[in-house]
């Protein structure tokens, strides 16, 4: 297939090198000339024939088709044109001129027109309207040189010899020639979002040698009987058939999505067609007097010092032109790229037309967050550093790692299916669990991974969704490593998405706490507060715990979140007791979910956390449910350390599971809750007086929660309960509304003093 177009190129080359052999030899009038206009015609045919193959190539875009086709035509055309001219030529050699008549022009006129209909086609992506008078200013300055180069050669000498005719001729071919260079400039300087650049160049090319044939016409026949075309058109014509052959060796389908083009490149076009009309001018003043020639030396050396700074000042703004795209692509931390570059990278995989899969790989680190709220932020740098590093190291590279947000990574990998991309993530882990060290600290890197394949014509989002969705169920079961999309998973990918938002809401900072108050019965003092999580949700509002709490204890994600409550009710108590030390709450409760009290580590982060805000311990109640307590193992050790630590822990929901007496027993219970169930509203207070009575025999607090009705806090109070929660005292509210009712507190303390 690729053979014969190779073949013809060879041929036209050949015959360029035998026209250009042949035309020095009989550059004197010694050798038959007429065989000269043979080549031209040969290589018309073979130009036509390659741009005609170009045309039908099914891998390149419908509109590159198009574009060659019409060429295909113009090699037609112009091949025609060449023919008539030689005939002519041949059949009048004792008359003078160019010997372009009006068949010749004609033909010549319909080949330019399909030219500029060709470019005209070529969609150029949007444009600014800087942009667009950027590109017309260096195509004028390349249209103003080749009008310089054809007055001095050309047209001076036809008015000279006030030829009619030929002044028509000459200004026909002068128009055409202008129009040609002005819209292959155009195209060259704007935009290759279609064309292979190089092909694209050599059109460009071979039109401006076109275009620059007729002005030397007039020195070649000054000095020999052969005509100029003999030995240009050749050259073009190969220049072309070279065009059309690279845009084939291509084999690349171009985009055709109307995207905006990027900022052009620097280019040395116009600022070559300066340089050469100072030559130019040179050249012309040389003969003339010692003033004119200082005169127009100067003019030349100004234009040539004003084109060097236009150089210096276009290469520092390509360069800062090329950072900013960098950081537009790329992540400012890892240098990875980032979602934007890693989307345009998935979906060039997936429209690959060479039948294999791509697969995509999701990475998300284990108890990052941990890393970052123990040892800081700059440690959680270094250690997103490092990772990236070592992913980076692990692929190919052809393959794309790209840092999503967060401790979320993805890789891109074109040509691999799913199951040669667990090859990868096994030596992934490998490199991760090596560690690394950050502050003084060996940390062993774990993480877990969503593996999904692709196919050409895969929706790119699609595919990272199905990915996400295999990565949480990996980060489900707890200990990491990988897991494969499956079409069962589908059911779970509305809780999944869920747990994605929920995720980025921890990233993005939406969740809040409100303050709910625990008061004095007898008084309604403020003397503690419960937190309680919300979730600023930016499409559907604040969102309560039911809406967050499953869907964090299934996905693990309850350990950041309860981690983030923690420190930032510890954080707020500081602020209240700094701000408010006589109206403040004495403590301030924090509910804690199984999972976190089963890690090791938890009542370390507790410590921590009260260190860091210069919190005492009594300060802060842990609370806890019947069923989290039950099972003893590390939860009983957890709590052993928090009571020893001087923590609080209340038990909340007391009544409402089935190991009550047995926890009271053998956890360090130091203040009972009675769930809401059992608030008494005036006709039934046994099982109230029953949990009281018992809470007094073991030494512990208790507290009502759940109170909405003045009746149940009147019942509360005779049977002797002294603090309550719920509605009919205040409802949970943000911390600047809690600091509003301690200031107006304040105040009125002020007034009863004096």
């Amino acid at each position: 297939m690729f053979l014969l177009p190779s073949r013809l190129l060879f041929v036209s080359g050949l015959s360029v090198l035998v026209t250009a052999v042949w035309f020095a030899i009989a550059f004197d009038g010694s050798k038959p000339v007429g065989l000269l206009w043979l080549p031209s015609t040969i290589g018309a045919v073979i130009m036509a024939v390659m741009y005609g193959r170009t045309s039908r190539c099914l891998w390149l875009s419908p509109v590159t088709r198009r574009f060659w086709r019409h060429l295909s035509a113009v090699g037609v055309l112009v091949g025609a044109a060449s023919a008539v001219q030689a005939v002519d030529v041949l059949r009048h050699p004792q008359v003078p001129g160019p010997h372009t008549g009006p068949v010749m022009l004609s033909i010549d006129a319909v080949a330019i027109s399909i030219i500029m209909l060709a470019l005209y086609r070529l969609p150029l992506g949007r444009r600014t309207a800087a942009e667009r008078l950027r590109v017309a200013l260096d195509a004028g300055t390349v249209m103003a040189a080749t009008a310089a180069f054809i007055w001095h050669f050309e047209t001076r000498h036809t008015l000279d010899a006030q030829d009619h005719s030929s002044l028509i001729s000459s200004a026909f071919l002068i128009v055409l020639a202008q129009l040609a260079v002005f819209a292959v400039v155009k195209v060259v300087l704007s935009s290759h979002a279609f064309i292979d650049k190089a092909a694209l160049r050599l059109l460009a090319l071979g039109m401006l040698i076109g275009s620059l044939s007729p002005p030397l016409a007039g020195v070649i026949e000054q000095h020999s009987h052969l005509y100029v075309n003999q030995l240009s058109n050749p050259v073009v014509f190969f220049i072309g058939a070279c065009a059309a052959e690279r845009q084939r060796a291509a084999r690349r389908a171009l985009d055709t999505s109307a995207v905006r083009a990027h900022p052009r490149s620097f280019s040395l076009l116009p600022y070559a067609a300066v340089a050469a009309v100072d030559a130019l001018l040179m050249t012309s003043i040389w003969s003339d007097d010692g003033d004119a020639r200082v005169m127009g030396g100067t003019a030349v050396l100004i234009t040539g010092l004003v084109v060097l700074r236009q150089m210096t000042a276009f290469r520092d703004n390509h360069r800062l032109l090329d950072q900013l795209d960098h950081s537009a692509t790329h992540d400012a931390l890892t240098q990875l790229p980032n979602r934007t570059l890693f989307g345009r990278r998935l979906h060039q995989a997936l429209t690959r037309d060479d039948g294999h899969p791509t697969s995509v790989i999701l990475v998300d680190l284990d108890d990052f967050k941990t890393v970052n709220d123990t040892l800081g932020h700059a440690a959680g740098d270094t250690l997103l550093i490092t990772v990236a590093e070592r992913l980076r190291d692990t692929v190919r590279a052809e393959d794309t790692v790209a840092r999503l947000g967060g401790d979320e990574f993805a890789i891109v990998l074109p040509r691999r299916a799913a199951s040669a991309a667990e090859c990868i993530i096994r030596d992934i882990i490998g490199r991760l669990r090596a560690g690394v060290h950050v502050e003084g600290h060996h940390l062993i890197i774990r993480a877990s991974f969503g593996v999904v394949e692709g196919n050409r014509g895969d929706d790119p989002g699609d595919l990272l969704r199905r990915a996400d969705i295999a990565m949480y169920e990996a980060k489900s079961r707890g200990d990491g490593g990988w897991e494969h999309y499956t079409a069962s998973m589908r059911a779970r990918g509305a809780e999944l998405s869920h747990t994605t938002h929920l995720r980025r809401a921890l990233d993005n900072h939406e969740l809040r706490l409100h303050y709910q108050p625990v008061v004095t019965l007898k008084h309604g003092d403020m003397i503690g507060v419960e937190a309680l999580i919300r979730w600023q949700h930016p499409e559907r509002g604040l969102l309560g715990p039911a809406d967050i709490i499953p869907a964090a204890e299934s996905s693990g994600l309850i350990v950041d979140i309860g981690r983030w409550v923690l420190r930032e009710a510890c954080q707020q108590m500081a602020t209240w007791l700094c701000e408010h030390p006589d109206t403040a709450p004495r403590t301030i409760s924090v509910n804690v979910s199984a999972i976190q009290l089963r890690a090791a580590t938890f009542a370390r982060e507790v410590a921590a956390a009260l260190f860091d805000n210069g919190l005492e311990p009594r300060r802060l109640t842990i609370e806890i449910t019947e069923s989290t307590a039950v099972g003893g193992g590390t939860t009983a050790d957890t709590l052993a350390e928090l009571h020893a630590l001087g923590v609080g822990i209340a038990l909340d929901d007391f009544g409402t599971g089935q190991s009550t007496l047995t926890l009271l027993a053998t956890c360090p219970i130091d203040q009972i809750k009675l769930d809401r169930s059992f608030v008494p509203d005036g006709s039934s207070n046994v099982i109230a007086s029953a949990v009281l009575q018992l809470a007094r025999g073991l030494g512990v607090e208790t507290i009502a929660e759940g109170v909405e009705t003045t009746t149940q806090a009147q019942c509360l109070l005779t049977l002797g309960f002294d603090r309550a929660q719920g509605y009919h005292f205040a409802r949970p509210v943000p911390a600047d509304a809690l600091n509003a009712m301690m200031s107006l507190d304040e105040r009125i303390a002020r007034r009863e003093t004096v």
